[in-house]
């Protein structure tokens, strides 16, 4: 099975480390992954800020990018539900056959991180290894895009040495939704709130999500409250194991 990464625009920019525990972890899982240098932006700002248009030329990259491989996965429920549902209606805008017919072809082998292990790996428990105390928060493009349902839980629930505790009002957004957070930042800023709040009510050590964007909101607002609650993506935690948490401990 020939496999790549998409890292996603932030990652690559903050977060490089979720991009590397994503390799890490499906190496350990016996996959080899690619990473293909020409990718770029999926393209999912300017499609939800209603700049379709100029989403085409970025959307033929990304086609041209993940061509030919039988799976491409993600570490972010947005950017996959990009791929899977904005890209078709950018190509059909755009006019032109031959990139409606690649999106046709790309887009249903892009999967969040979760769906992978799961759906095409077969997999749950991912040998990981994590004494800490996590609460899990679902973003809301993997829950009703995608609609990944538990997979993130059930990957989480197989941890060893994880204290997995759940969240009031789970399903609730944190307030972030990319340029909403700027286009309506006080909204955006008392759901982070809100979202903090039943954070804190769990005693966690650390909220997890499959979407360092969001990660990026809520710990804005939990560090500005000096909680003491650390944010960690979900592939971060399933690539440790027992002797780089031991490791991460004695640091």
């Amino acid at each position: 099975m020939r496999v790549a990464l998409m890292v996603t625009c932030i990652n690559d920019a903050l977060y490089p480390s979720t991009g590397q525990a994503v390799v890490r972890l499906l190496r350990r899982l016996g996959v080899e992954v690619d990473f293909p240098q020409a990718q770029t932006c999926c393209g999912q700002p300017m499609v939800n800020t209603g700049y379709l248009d100029e989403a085409v030329p970025v959307v033929r990259t990304f086609v041209d990018a993940f061509a030919g491989y039988d799976a491409v996965v993600t570490p972010s429920g947005s950017c996959a539900g990009s791929a899977r549902h904005q890209h078709s209606i950018v190509a059909r805008r755009s006019g032109d056959p031959a990139l409606q017919e690649a999106v046709a072809e790309v887009g249903p082998k892009v999967y969040e991180l979760s769906e992978f292990l799961i759906d095409v790996l077969k997999v749950t428990d991912v040998g990981a290894y994590y004494p800490h105390r996590v609460t899990y928060h679902p973003t809301c493009h993997s829950l009703r895009m995608l609609g990944v349902g538990d997979r993130p839980r059930r990957l989480l629930e197989a941890v060893r040495g994880i204290r997995l505790v759940d969240l009031p009002q789970a399903d609730q957004c944190c307030g972030f939704g990319g340029t909403f957070a700027v286009k309506n930042a006080d909204t955006s800023i008392a759901m982070g709130a809100d979202k903090a709040r039943h954070i804190r009510e769990t005693g966690a050590e650390i909220v997890v999500a499959g979407d360092n964007s969001c990660l990026t909101h809520i710990g804005g607002v939990l560090s500005r409250q000096r909680s003491g609650v650390r944010t960690v993506h979900l592939a971060e935690i399933l690539a440790s194991t027992e002797a780089r948490s031991i490791e991460g401990t004695l640091r």
